[in-house]
């Protein structure tokens, strides 16, 4: 268990008033059943949620579950009219399911409760697109934050796009660090010539959703987007083009077999040292710098992700969130509150988790344990809420997008006749569900 403070000294520092004493009082002896992933965020997660129940006495029982059989039970679980979790953690799209379901607790009278609500938490340190992303809905987009928008969960195991590069390599061949997409692309291809039976960039490009993500991270930064603002399908335009053009080069010039790979092949391929960069999610930090998983420790640095039209970043990770249907709201609220406040979030982070505050990545004892979160924490500012759209629909529509991309990697399919072909499909999927409607 982690111990930064005694319980005389939470309670000294609480006790500003009589009637404050302690704000967990009323709840102490509570038993709370929270659902969270099988995920190094969580992994670590467990090791602090002793220390919560140190301070306030309620207790946290946690079922935890590969991510889609806690889907499922989720699924389950939320219907009921009595629902056995008091907080769940959940992936963005869960999000615009159970809010459209109105199985979420709408977040704002527990922010406006000044018996549950820290005045100290600072809600403008979290890194505001993840809460947009994560915790938004009814906003822009229907998906987003906006005028119309309202907070149903916050976020919590935030990830996003940087780019890993073999230091000993680049220092072996003089090789600078890419700052843009064309200085990426050039050494993608350059480096195999320079090492025999290295890949230049490890990459998803598995057919369906692995080629689909790897195309997306490159779609945003290049100035793209899957739709513009009347849903119209522009995947197909020359940014779109240009994103799949990338791909097919990082592929072609990758390892052995990247065609096939999937995130653990493409991982596995930097851990093993066959690739000399790596471009995806900041989870991977805790694999690479692990002997028992990794053959590069210690030779690996970090960089953002590079620019291209513009500097952008995938949004990715969980959130969590508290049942509509739970039976010990208030208290769910205050471990949620508790997890995604300055002290949970450093606490997690020491622990190997991924913070969701961006005054956690500059923490000079995070820093000192971990160099790279000073990195990650300027990458997640440029982090896109929107790299991807929060729709019903999108699964179909990823699906035949990541299909099609694997023909344009492993069969030379024409891009802009595969990407047209995308658009075509997808304005009928769009049709269908009616996004044209008020058009």
């Amino acid at each position: 268990m982690l111990k930064t403070t005694t319980i005389a000294a939470i309670g000294a520092a609480l006790m500003t008033t009589t009637a404050l004493a302690n704000p967990y009082a009323e709840y102490e002896g509570t038993t709370l059943i929270v659902n969270f992933p099988a995920h190094p965020h969580y992994d670590a997660v467990m090791q602090i949620l002793p220390e919560f129940t140190a301070q306030t006495g309620i207790e946290v029982e946690v079922d935890q579950l590969p991510y889609l059989k806690m889907r499922e039970r989720q699924t389950l679980e939320l219907a009921q009219d009595e629902g056995e979790y008091d907080l769940i953690a959940y992936v963005v799209f869960s999000k615009a399911d159970y809010v459209y379901a109105d199985q979420l607790e709408n977040l704002a009278k527990y922010f406006m409760n000044p018996a549950l609500s820290d005045p100290s938490y600072d809600a403008s340190d979290l890194i505001d697109g993840y809460v947009y992303n994560i915790g938004f809905a009814g906003g822009d987009k229907g998906y987003l934050s906006g005028a119309t928008g309202s907070l149903f969960g916050l976020p919590y195991g935030s990830e996003t796009s940087v780019l890993g590069y073999r230091k000993d390599i680049f220092e072996k061949h003089g090789l600078q660090v890419p700052q843009t997409y064309e200085e990426m692309l050039a050494l993608a291809c350059q480096i195999p010539e320079l090492e025999s039976g290295m890949g230049g960039l490890a990459s998803r490009a598995a057919s369906g959703h692995h080629a689909a993500h790897a195309y997306l991270l490159h779609l945003n930064p290049l100035g793209g987007g899957i739709f513009d603002d009347q849903w119209n399908p522009i995947m197909n335009n020359a940014e779109g083009v240009a994103a799949a053009e990338a791909l097919k080069q990082i592929v072609d010039c990758g390892p052995e077999g990247a065609t096939n790979f999937g995130f653990g092949e493409a991982l596995g391929s930097f851990l093993n040292g066959d690739t000399a960069m790596f471009l995806d999610t900041t989870v991977v930090a805790g694999q690479i710098d692990n002997p028992d998983k990794s053959k590069v420790v210690g030779k690996v640095g970090w960089a953002l992700h590079p620019m291209g039209t513009e500097r952008a970043s995938q949004t990715g990770g969980f959130g969590i969130g508290i049942p509509a249907n739970a039976e010990n709201k208030d208290a769910a609220f205050l471990l949620m509150q508790w997890l995604t406040s300055k002290e949970g979030d450093k606490l997690v982070a020491m622990a190997g988790g991924n913070p969701s505050r961006f005054s956690t990545h500059a923490d000079a004892d995070v820093n000192a344990k971990y160099p790279h979160m000073a990195t990650f924490g300027e990458a997640l500012q440029h982090a896109d809420p929107d790299w991807r759209p929060i729709i019903p629909v999108w699964g179909k529509i990823n699906a035949d997008l990541g299909t099609t991309l694997s023909k344009v990697l492993t069969e030379d399919l024409d891009i802009q006749e595969a990407l047209d072909g995308v658009a075509e499909r997808t304005r009928a999927v769009m049709e269908e569900a009616g996004y044209y409607t008020w058009n």
